[in-house]
C-alpha cells in the first residue's frame, strides 16, 4: 500500500463527498479508490469512513487521519517544490482564495507573479471569506486575499500582509448613455451620500458575502433601509447589471478600476459615511512556507507591485 497515495484518496473523498467523483478526480476507478481506503483502514486498525448506501462522512478517527493526510500532502508538495526549484526560480502551484470584490486585484497579482516566476502556476479561486479562512486552516489553500477586519493579529491563526483600503462607489449608467449611439467615456463623478442612493434600483452582492455586510452597515449608519431588486454572488454580474440594464450597484474600487475603459458609466464615491475596509493577504501561522508562497509574499511587498496597486485598487480623484 502506498500510504501517501491513500492519503490523497482520502482527502479527495472528503472534498468531493462522493466516491465516484473522488475517483474521477484521482483518475482511478471507484472500486480502486474504495479498495485503497479499506487497505488504509486495515493498516491503521480502525474504520475511518462512514459507509452507507452513499458516502456518509468520516468517523472521529477518520477526521484525525484526514488532518494528518493534509499535513503529509503539504509537506510532500513543499519538498517537491524545493527539489524542483532553483534558488531564484520557484516551481509549483499556488492556490489563492480571494473574496469576490478583490478578484480584479488578485488577477493582476497572479499575472505579474507568473510573469516573474514562469515556474509558478497560480490557481485563483473566488470564495466567500469563511471558505478562505477554513481553506487556509485545512491547508487546501496556500494564500488568501480578504478582509482583514475579520481576523485579528493575535489568536486568529493567520499572519496578515495589508495591501490596500477598499472604497465603495455607486455605479450607474451615465446620463444620456442609454440612448446614445456612441456612449460618452466613463468618468468619476462627484461624491454621493449613502442616504441619497434611495430611489436607485440596486443590484448588490448576496447577504452571505462579507462585502454585502459592509454595504448594509453603511446604509444603516446613514439611516436608510435598502431592498435591492437583484442579488448575485458574482462581481461580474454586478458590472453586467449596470452595463446592460437600468440598474445601479455599489461596487468596490478595484472593480471600478477595471471598468473605467468601458464607455457610458458614472462612478460616484460614496460618503457620509466614507467606508474604507483594509484588504490583505493571509497565510496560516506556524506552518513552513513553500517556495511559491515565499515568492508570492515577496511580490506582495515589492515596490513595483505596490505602485500598481495604488493605481488600480480604487482610490481616484474626482
Amino acid at each position: 500500500m502506498n500510504l501517501l497515495t491513500s492519503m490523497r484518496y482520502l482527502v479527495a473523498l472528503h472534498d468531493h463527498r462522493h466516491f465516484d467523483r473522488a475517483a474521477k478526480a484521482c483518475h482511478i476507478t471507484q472500486p480502486a479508490l474504495s479498495n485503497a481506503l479499506r487497505a488504509l483502514e486495515r493498516e491503521l486498525g480502525t474504520p475511518i469512513v462512514r459507509r452507507g448506501r452513499t458516502y456518509s462522512g468520516l468517523t472521529p478517527e477518520g477526521e484525525q487521519v484526514l488532518a494528518s493526510a493534509r499535513r503529509m500532502l503539504r509537506e510532500h508538495e513543499a519538498l517537491q517544490q524545493s527539489l524542483a526549484s532553483q534558488q531564484d526560480q520557484p516551481v509549483g502551484s499556488l492556490r489563492l482564495g480571494v473574496v469576490p470584490s478583490a478578484v480584479p486585484v488578485a488577477t493582476r497579482f497572479c499575472a505579474l507573479l507568473q510573469s516573474r516566476h514562469p515556474g509558478i502556476a497560480p490557481v485563483l479561486l473566488s470564495l466567500p471569506s469563511g471558505e478562505i479562512e477554513s481553506g487556509l486552516k485545512a491547508l487546501t489553500l496556500d494564500l488568501g486575499l480578504g478582509f482583514l477586519e475579520r481576523v485579528s493579529a493575535r489568536g486568529s491563526g493567520f499572519q496578515v500582509f495589508p495591501q490596500y483600503q477598499e472604497r465603495l462607489y455607486l455605479v450607474t449608467q451615465a446620463p444620456r448613455a442609454v440612448r446614445a449611439k456612441s456612449p460618452p467615456p466613463s468618468r468619476i463623478g462627484e461624491p454621493l451620500a449613502w442616504a441619497d442612493t434611495v430611489g436607485f434600483d440596486l443590484c448588490l452582492l448576496t447577504p452571505d458575502m462579507h462585502n454585502r455586510s459592509i454595504v448594509d452597515a453603511a446604509f444603516a449608519r446613514a439611516g436608510v433601509a435598502v431592498k435591492p431588486v437583484m442579488e448575485t454572488n458574482s462581481v461580474l454580474s454586478l458590472a453586467l447589471a449596470v452595463r446592460t440594464g437600468p440598474l445601479a450597484s455599489v461596487m468596490p474600487g478595484a472593480l471600478v478600476s477595471s471598468l473605467r475603459e468601458q464607455p457610458g458609466l458614472l462612478f460616484r464615491p460614496l460618503v457620509k459615511p466614507e467606508v474604507q475596509t483594509p484588504v490583505g493577504f493571509l497565510v496560516r501561522r506556524e506552518v513552513a512556507l513553500t517556495r511559491t508562497q515565499e515568492a508570492a509574499l515577496a511580490l506582495a511587498r515589492d515596490a513595483d507591485w505596490r505602485a500598481e496597486l495604488a493605481a488600480t485598487s480604487g482610490s481616484f480623484k474626482t
